[in-house]
C-alpha cells in the first residue's frame, strides 16, 4: 500500500493534501475567443482531488496562441471564465496553478486574431504542421525575430498574466519551458541564433525564461511560481546542442528565485538522467512526470527523486484517481479519438467509481 503518495506536502507557498499531482493537458475545450467554458469547471471540478491541480497552458497574449480552443489569461472574460473554473476546484478542497505558455513560433495565423503575427527569437520556421478550425492542417508560420524592446514587453505579458491568473483565483502560475515554446525557443541553440544579450551561450540563451519567472515572482510571490522542464526534449522542431548543459544552466539561474518547485519531465533520451540533473542544479521542491504509475511513482518518492509526482493520461479516464489509488481500485481507459475535440465526451464525462 502506497504511503507517500497520500502524504501531503509544501512547495513555496503552496500546501498540498497528497503528493499526486494532476500535469497540465492542453484539451481544446475553450471558445474560439480563448475563455473557458463550462465543460472545462466540470472537468477540473471534478479532478480537485488531487493535491495540485496544473491547469492546461494558457496564453499570456494573442501572439501567443499555439492551438485552436487554446485557453488565455489576458481578456477580462478569459479571467472570468476562468474564475469559475478555481471556485468550482476551491469548493471541492482543491489547489490550482496555472500554466503560462507563449507558443512564439508555435501557431498559424488561422489561429490567431487578424493582424496578429508570429514571433520567435529568431526569424526560423519550425518544421511540422498545427490544425486549425478555418483551414485544417497548416505549417506553422514563418516567424518574425522579437526585437529586444519587444522581448521587454513579452517579459510583461508574463508578469501581467501572473497578476491576472491571481485575479482569476488560481493559487499560482507555472511557465511551461518545454515543448518547444517560446521559452524554449530562445533556449534552444537551434532555435537562437541572436547575438544580443539573448542569444549566444547557454546563460544568455536562458535569460528570457529567467526574467519572465523573475518578473512572474515579483508580482504574486515566489512561492506561487513554478517552471516545466524537459532536458532532451525535441518536440515542435527543437534542437539544441547540449541539452543537458543547458538546462542546467537554466535550472541553477531559476534556483536562486526559490520558485514553489521545479515541474520536470523525463528525458526522452537516456544519456540524460532529468531528475537527477534538477535536484543537483535547482535542488529539492521537484515535481517528477513523465510515465509514472502508483507503483513507479511511490519507490521516486520513498528514493527521495522528488517531492511529488505528476500524471496525465490517468487523471483523463478517472477524475477520482486519489480515490481510486487510495482503495486499491482499477483504472479506467481513456478514449484517444476525443482528446482534442469539442464537447464534453471524452472531456468531463468520465464516471466516478461514487
Amino acid at each position: 500500500m502506497s504511503t507517500h503518495l497520500f502524504e501531503p506536502v509544501t512547495l513555496g507557498e503552496l500546501r498540498l493534501a497528497n503528493r499526486i499531482v494532476m500535469a497540465p493537458m492542453t484539451r481544446n475545450r475553450a471558445t474560439a475567443e480563448g475563455v473557458p467554458t463550462a465543460i472545462m469547471r466540470d472537468h477540473y471540478a471534478q479532478r480537485a482531488e488531487a493535491g495540485l491541480i496544473v491547469a492546461e497552458g494558457s496564453w499570456p497574449s494573442a501572439a501567443g496562441q499555439a492551438y485552436c480552443r487554446q485557453p488565455g489569461i489576458v481578456t477580462n472574460a478569459q479571467i472570468d471564465g476562468w474564475r469559475r473554473v478555481t471556485d468550482a476546484v476551491h469548493a471541492r478542497g482543491g489547489l490550482i496553478v496555472l500554466q503560462v505558455m507563449h507558443g512564439g513560433r508555435i501557431g498559424s495565423r488561422h489561429i490567431k486574431p487578424p493582424g496578429v503575427g508570429t514571433v520567435a527569437p529568431s526569424a526560423l520556421q519550425a518544421a511540422g504542421e498545427v490544425f486549425t478550425d478555418s483551414a485544417g492542417m497548416q505549417p506553422f508560420d514563418h516567424p518574425r525575430e522579437l526585437g529586444a524592446d519587444e522581448i521587454e514587453a513579452v517579459v510583461r505579458e508574463h508578469r501581467c498574466a501572473a497578476l491576472n491568473a491571481r485575479a482569476a483565483g488560481f493559487d499560482g502560475v507555472e511557465l511551461h519551458g518545454t515543448s518547444g515554446y517560446l521559452p524554449m525557443q530562445f533556449l534552444s541553440s537551434g532555435s537562437n541564433r541572436r547575438t544580443d544579450r539573448y542569444g549566444g551561450d547557454a546563460a544568455a540563451r536562458s535569460r528570457f525564461a529567467f526574467e519572465c519567472l523573475a518578473a512572474m515572482a515579483d508580482a504574486i510571490g515566489a512561492g506561487r511560481v513554478g517552471l516545466r522542464l524537459n532536458p532532451g526534449n525535441t518536440y515542435n522542431d527543437t534542437f539544441d546542442e547540449d541539452s543537458a548543459a543547458t538546462h542546467a544552466e537554466l535550472m541553477r539561474q531559476a534556483a536562486s528565485l526559490q520558485l514553489a518547485y521545479l515541474h520536470v519531465m523525463r528525458a526522452p533520451v537516456p544519456e540524460i538522467d532529468a531528475f537527477a540533473l534538477a535536484r543537483q542544479h535547482f535542488g529539492a521542491r521537484l515535481i517528477l512526470n513523465d510515465g509514472f504509475g502508483i507503483d513507479s511513482a511511490e519507490q521516486a518518492l520513498a528514493q527521495r527523486q522528488g517531492e511529488a509526482v505528476s500524471f496525465a493520461r490517468h487523471f483523463i479516464g478517472n477524475p477520482d484517481l486519489v480515490r481510486r489509488w487510495r482503495s486499491g481500485q482499477a483504472l479506467s481507459k481513456f478514449d484517444r479519438k476525443l482528446l482534442y475535440t469539442p464537447g464534453a465526451a471524452g472531456y468531463s464525462d468520465y464516471p466516478s467509481l461514487s
